[in-house]
């Protein structure tokens, strides 16, 4: 059993409380699949360092990647009672656990407010990502389950954007 906590949409609430380290890992990623090891070594040794790991799948969970505007892959934040640092060092075992040990953190400067997760704009960042990937399963359907040609799924977004500008303007 891993000692990784897994968040999604539903529960990323719980790094607003302590303090924690969290990965944004994608399974087809390369480096992410690099630091998978040591990330699970790391979440073994986090109750003698009084943290909690996490990761989140960003191709399961577009809202809470854009709640955090993850746009590299992997990337690690620190969380502290709701103040995050993105953690930018080394990911070998040793230079975790000494972010955390020797308090490094500190040193880092905080996310700005407006930028920070629990914020309203982050709050409609995660809302917009959730969104482009509603429109991406549409779009599949259209095209994988329908069969209809790409350009046509296309056409489709194309005319119902015109629509719905239409409507609002109205």
């Amino acid at each position: 059993r891993s000692a990784v906590r897994v968040l999604c949409g539903s529960n990323w609430s719980l790094v607003l409380q302590g303090q924690w380290m969290l990965e944004f890992y994608a399974p087809w990623c390369p480096a992410c699949q690099q630091i998978e090891s040591t990330w699970e070594s790391f979440a073994k040794e986090s109750e003698h360092l009084g943290i909690t790991v996490g990761k989140v799948d960003v191709t399961q969970e577009p809202g809470l990647s854009g709640r955090f505007f993850v746009t590299t892959l992997p990337t690690i934040y620190h969380a502290n009672d709701g103040v995050f640092r993105r953690y930018r060092g080394s990911r070998t075992l040793e230079d975790l656990q000494g972010y955390i040990l020797e308090r490094k953190w500190e040193a880092v400067e905080p996310v700005a407010g407006w930028k920070s997760p629990s914020s309203i704009m982050m709050h409609g960042m995660a809302g917009l990502f959730h969104f482009s990937g509603w429109i991406r399963q549409i779009h599949n359907y259209l095209t994988g389950t329908l069969g209809i040609h790409v350009w046509a799924s296309y056409a489709i977004f194309i005319l119902a954007t015109l629509l719905i500008g239409l409507f609002l303007g109205l």
